[in-house]
């Protein structure tokens, strides 16, 4: 299977992780104007799985060291199959929740809140179980990131008072995935085997994970996205009736988006043989960053805020960008 070998490429992985975690939820503004989010949730999951098992069957499958996906799948234990299970599952209940939180507050809201307390506790839980790199430069990225989040908050509050009654529903989803968000990736990391090279045996390979958290997300979808639909955060509720009479473009921007987050969850994974578990997490969720960038610059979404809010908002993203230099410069 291909694995990364040095530090610098697995930086490189993280970076572009960063990119595609920051910008997959772009496509929820491309698809139509009817189109619920709880609808293109679907494809989007189903993106996601399909890319998992390409890469399982390609890149997974081919070169000279580790196991084949098929081998690797035979030899797995349960126990560890259930770990990666288990990350789908936490995941999509907080990916749920923070597209949600997309859809009510924007993305120059949602990502800095969501995923920056994600980044907080992700690093921290996942360094905890594996700690790789110089704790003081890991922490104190992850000491400016919280600030950076705080200055957001307040960003927020400033468009809440000048819209004049905006809720606050989108902030406490934000916040609540978060608080999920940062616990998944601990579990499809501790079903992965420690040495890519030369695998323990009845841990997984990080391609095989990948296909079980997919499973896992695709699985807990027909729970989590089934209420939503009957009881949405928003709006009336939809029917699967009315996914099937979606357009196809709908339904193809959902698998896209599904494949661009994918793409950088398996760089991430992969890049975390070479950067450890706490690294190469932490700097995946510098997506915060992009998203920011995409909400701010490119939806808009602060321009009727009262002045000095964009101040306060550039602030909070080179706050971001501090932090996040420093956890690359940990290890």
């Amino acid at each position: 299977m291909f694995i990364v070998d040095n530090y610098s490429l697995a930086i490189l992985l993280c970076v572009v992780t960063m990119l595609c975690w920051g910008s997959w939820a772009n496509t929820t503004k491309l698809t139509t104007k009817t189109w619920r989010f709880e609808l293109f949730y679907w494809d989007y999951g189903f993106g996601i799985l399909l890319t998992t098992l390409l890469l399982a069957f390609t890149l997974g499958s081919n070169g000279t060291v580790g196991r084949s996906f098929l081998d690797d799948v035979h030899q797995a234990s349960h126990t560890n199959i259930h770990l990666a299970l288990i990350g789908g599952v936490i995941f999509n209940l907080a990916n749920i929740l923070l597209v949600a939180a997309i859809a009510i507050a924007g993305m120059s809201v949602a990502f800095p809140v969501g995923i920056g307390i994600a980044l907080v506790l992700g690093v921290v839980v996942n360094y905890i179980s594996n700690p790789q790199g110089n704790p003081v430069l890991i922490f104190g990225g992850v000491a400016l990131i919280v600030l950076a989040i705080i200055l957001n908050a307040g960003a927020y509050q400033k468009l809440q008072s000048n819209d004049g009654g905006v809720s606050k529903k989108g902030l406490i989803l934000s916040v609540v995935s978060g608080c999920l968000m940062g616990l998944f990736y601990k579990y499809v990391a501790d079903s992965m085997v420690k040495d890519f090279v030369y695998p323990e045996a009845e841990k997984l390979s990080p391609y095989t994970a990948l296909v079980f958290f997919a499973v896992g997300i695709v699985a807990s979808s027909f729970v989590f996205n089934t209420i939503q639909m009957k009881k949405p955060f928003i709006g009336n509720a939809v029917s699967f009736t009315d996914y099937f009479k979606g357009k196809g473009k709908d339904h193809l921007i959902g698998v896209f988006g599904g494949l661009i987050w994918c793409i950088g969850m398996s760089l991430s994974i992969i890049a975390s043989g070479k950067a450890g578990p706490a690294v190469s997490y932490g700097l995946g969720q510098g997506a915060t960053v992009v998203a920011a960038l995409w909400g701010i610059y490119v939806w808009k979404e602060f321009d009727k805020a009262p002045k000095g809010t964009k101040l306060i908002l550039n602030v909070m993203l080179v706050l971001y960008l501090a932090g996040l230099a420093m956890i690359i410069v940990s290890k």
